[in-house]
């Protein structure tokens, strides 16, 4: 409607950097991140992905977790992971042996033939994450990344992030945690009620 949801947000995130996006419920952070991947067009203004706006294909190399997870609950987890990696343009006997793999990696193997609707919401979040960056994507975004673990897991999936920062993924995410943010980020972005207030290295 006449609701003016984003005015004059500008920022830049290099190849490998880590960027927090943070602030208040209700701010704009999931609105923000929608809009870089194309689920929300902005009325104006510029995202420039890989050096030129972001077209379609550009997708293929970029991964997206939402907040609110979205898996087919009524498939088994295998399928589910073999269609999301599908979809990045993995053949799908190599989707499955990725997913395979990464299942392994996060412990969970024996929920591979499961019904999704099985998964505690721990289990549903790493696979989730896992489908997420399966395909190695140079552009990760991530709302949320650690909401349902517990610290155990928490520490598995931060550490997969510092290992794919150190792979050369730049990584775009929303944390609500701030020991969060001085630990995993490069540079720091605050929004409130839809305005810039803070942007700069985490040190600044």
């Amino acid at each position: 409607g006449a609701r003016t949801l984003f005015e004059g947000v500008a920022f830049t995130i290099g190849p490998g950097d880590r960027l927090a996006v943070v602030g208040r419920n209700g701010s704009g952070k999931t609105t923000l991140l929608r809009c870089l991947c194309g689920q929300i067009p902005a009325d104006s203004g510029t995202v420039t992905v890989f050096g030129e706006p972001r077209r379609r294909d550009h997708l293929d190399r970029m991964g997206y977790l939402p907040e609110e997870r979205g898996i087919y609950t009524r498939l088994s987890v295998i399928d589910v992971m073999t269609y999301f990696g599908a979809l990045k343009g993995l053949p799908r006997a190599d989707a499955k042996t990725r997913a395979l793999q990464w299942l392994e990696r996060v412990e969970l193997p024996q929920v591979a033939s499961w019904k999704v609707d099985r998964l505690s919401k721990g289990m549903s979040q790493k696979v989730q994450f896992i489908a997420t960056i399966m395909r190695n994507p140079e552009l990760i975004i991530i709302d949320e990344p650690f909401s349902g673990l517990d610290p155990v897991n928490t520490d598995m999936v931060r550490n997969m992030l510092f290992q794919l920062k150190n792979q050369g993924s730049t990584i775009v995410m929303s944390i609500h945690e701030m020991h969060q943010v001085e630990e995993m980020a490069d540079r720091l972005l605050m929004i409130n009620q839809g305005e810039r207030v803070l942007y700069g290295s985490v040190d600044e």
